[in-house]
């Protein structure tokens, strides 16, 4: 009846695959601008390629400059209101709050992860029936999805019924029942995602990263939450849960598309201009997460693939070695063994795991959190393949810090440039760009300036990761057939070279 989409870990993972063919065809599109050429064989590709090179730059270049504006506004009660309107018919309006798992504590945690279940299950105004009718006879999506630091509503709709998307978000987070029976249903539905869950193995890696990495903190801690919490959560969990963290100043409503920011402010002051921007006592503390190099091994030799991660502590959303550290992110790449290319792969452990045969896959990835985050890769390994994928990782590892060329910088910088924008190709995932800065950053990061912050230099990119890789202890989590996956102290001596 409903869409419904899960994004437990709020990770954006990107892959990109490369085909190598005997004849090379490239189509470029850009906001209007166009350019297509094919050639066959080498010899007429750099110069049919060089004609286009500057035209291409300076579409390029425009169309960072003629993306429509973001405006915000700022209610009297906190709330902020942005948008962007690219005139299209159809609009995806969402409530981007300040609140997900990293504010709960041992007992309730698993309370914003239930809380957004109940949102569905039916308000004063509407049933569940009602809701899931009034929704599909818009022809709309009401999506839901909670991270360990933020918590998301969010409708696509058409540009004519924003009105009524608008309204639907304010009563289903401002005036759900949250009634016994339908949390008593939500339970078992709840349990029953836990075990398919634990049936992923990248879900269970990353969630064993998290506890050890951040062990005995509130980054440590699950999504869902622990069996016993899920089994005891009630409604006066719930209740407490909104009245503590859902307040004006941190909420923000996005919206994109087909959206006159007007229209959204005056909606936004009729829906949510009762919401409480202060806090009745003490408001809650952040809490603080500090990352430990440790490690949780989980061997099961029965299983026939290895599932590992091992990262560094990286940096917050605002710092301002983000960038960077997202650049080297992209140099290291992620492959699996349905890509081609071979030795002509720009990642060179891409190249190295395709000729030795070393992993299924792997991914390089770089969480971001408030004020942390975790860089690092996450493999899948046969058995006997372990030991040589960890080694060639630290390798390259090790190759950022000191010897990484500006060549290599500058195509992962292209592809990084290349990854932001074709991720913002659509309604959706621009208010959901809208909605996680506006959180993040206070603000939308104009496309220019940060095209300008990705362009740094191999001396920036050596020396970004010297700080936060070489000679780091690594947090690691390893599941299945791991028997070869070396001990701690040894991966630990390969997060540095010996210099002589």
């Amino acid at each position: 009846m409903k869409h419904f989409e899960h994004n437990h870990q709020g990770r954006d993972i990107m892959i990109i695959k490369y085909i190598q063919t005997k004849t090379f065809e490239k189509v470029t599109y850009i906001h209007g601008f166009h350019s297509f050429y094919i050639t066959r064989g080498g010899n007429g590709f750099q110069s049919i390629v060089g004609s286009h090179r500057l035209l291409a730059t300076q579409a390029a270049n425009q169309v960072m400059l003629n993306v429509p504006e973001t405006k915000v506004t700022t209610l009297e009660n906190g709330l902020r209101v942005a948008s962007e309107d690219s005139g299209l018919s159809t609009c995806t309006v969402g409530l981007w709050i300040d609140a997900g798992s990293r504010y709960e504590n041992e007992r309730n945690n698993g309370t914003a992860h239930f809380l957004e279940h109940m949102a569905f299950k039916g308000t004063r105004k509407r049933s569940q029936l009602d809701l899931e009718l009034e929704i599909e006879n818009m022809g709309a999506h009401l999506n839901a999805y909670t991270s360990r630091e933020q918590t998301v509503y969010y409708a696509k709709a058409f540009t004519k019924d924003l009105p009524r998307a608008v309204e639907i978000l304010a009563d289903i987070i401002q005036n759900s029942t949250l009634g016994g029976a339908e949390i008593e249903r939500e339970r078992g539905v709840i349990l029953r995602e836990m075990q398919e869950v634990e049936t992923n193995l990248q879900e269970v890696v990353f969630d064993y990263l998290h506890a050890t990495a951040y062990q005995a903190t509130a980054l440590g801690r699950t999504i869902l939450g622990p069996t016993e919490n899920i089994k005891t959560i009630n409604r006066g969990d719930l209740v407490e849960y909104i009245t503590t963290h859902y307040k004006g100043p941190r909420i923000v409503l996005a919206a994109a598309g087909g959206v006159s920011h007007n229209e959204l402010i005056d909606l936004a002051k009729y829906h949510f201009g009762n919401l409480p921007a202060r806090y009745k006592g003490e408001a809650p503390t952040f809490p603080q997460c500090d990352f430990t190099g440790s490690e949780i091994r989980v061997r099961d030799d029965k299983m026939p693939l290895a599932h590992i991660a091992i990262a560094v502590e990286a940096v917050g959303w605002s710092h301002p070695d983000t960038i960077p550290l997202m650049v080297a992110n992209t140099l290291i790449g992620n492959w699996d063994r349905s890509f081609g290319g071979g030795v002509n792969l720009s990642s060179k452990l891409a190249q190295m795991a395709c000729q030795g045969n070393l992993c299924h896959s792997f991914q390089s990835f770089n969480t971001c959190y408030t004020d942390t985050g975790l860089w690092g890769l996450y493999m899948v390994c046969e058995p006997g393949t372990i030991n040589e994928m960890m080694h060639f990782t630290q390798l390259e590892w090790m190759s950022l810090c000191t010897s990484v060329t500006d060549s290599e910088v500058a195509r992962a910088k292209n592809l990084l440039k290349t990854n932001m924008l074709l991720h913002l190709d659509g309604s959706t995932p621009i208010c959901e760009d809208i909605g996680r800065q506006m959180l993040c950053y206070s603000r939308r990061i104009p496309l220019h300036e940060l095209e300008a912050r990705i362009d740094v230099n191999a001396k920036t990119i050596k020396d970004v990761c010297t700080k936060y890789i070489y000679d780091k202890s690594p947090a690691i989590a390893a599941v299945g057939p791991i028997e070869q996956l070396p001990d701690y102290n040894r991966i630990r001596s390969g997060m540095y070279w010996m210099r002589t």
